[in-house]
């Protein structure tokens, strides 16, 4: 009988402890795992720091013209740089996305590959919309002066257009107010010479 209990309290206190072996495990973080990734400028961060530090920026597609202010380290001092162009090309996804600015500097092509979530780049200022149909303008490559250059895109605005839309509103409000006058004079005129004929014919008479 005393084997019996002593078995049945082993068979308890074993189920017991495995219970709080797994409560543990479920508790415990899963590992995190870093993947070591090269980055504008020659460094090399980790994919958790990247993670941490995913950048959004202005709305811009191919074909925009784009400021990119990017750091650049020489020794200890660091200074920013600015790099303008033409986006030919947003390729990639999540944390590898990326996008070419090409230039022309002295009458040679120049493109750079900027990582989109590099924090070596302080900020992007779109200054011109361009409207275009490929998806990629490696074309531009084989291209010089005029062949080489993007027609501009009209965007839309809501306070421009709003106030187009009031100071048209205004110019028709005042047009209408004018020949509201003009017909009041021309009225006016009417009877005046109606009333000059009148006292001439009772005149002769």
């Amino acid at each position: 009988m005393a084997e019996n209990e002593q078995a049945e309290n082993e068979e308890t206190a074993a189920v017991a402890a495995a219970e709080t072996d797994a409560a543990a495990v479920a508790e415990t973080p899963a590992p995190v795992v870093e993947e070591q990734i090269r980055i504008a400028g020659g460094l090399v961060a980790t994919s958790v720091d990247m993670q941490a530090q995913r950048r959004e920026w202005p709305a811009f597609g191919i074909g925009d013209t784009v400021e990119v202010y990017y750091k650049i380290k020489e020794g200890d001092k660091q200074r920013v740089q600015l790099y303008s162009g033409n986006v030919i090309s947003i390729r990639g996804a999540g944390m590898g996305k990326s996008f070419i600015v090409r230039r022309i500097s002295h009458e040679i092509g120049v493109e750079r590959i900027f990582p989109w979530h590099s924090p070596m780049i302080e900020k992007i200022v779109v200054t011109r919309y361009g409207k275009v149909r490929r998806a990629k303008l490696y074309y531009l490559r084989e291209k010089s002066g005029k062949e080489g250059r993007i027609k501009e895109a009209v965007k839309f605005d809501a306070e421009s257009e709003a106030r187009k839309a009031a100071k048209s509103k205004k110019k028709r409000a005042t047009k209408k107010a004018a020949k509201k006058v003009a017909k009041k004079a021309a009225v006016k005129q009417t009877a005046k010479k109606t009333a000059s004929k009148k006292k001439k014919t009772a005149a002769r008479k």
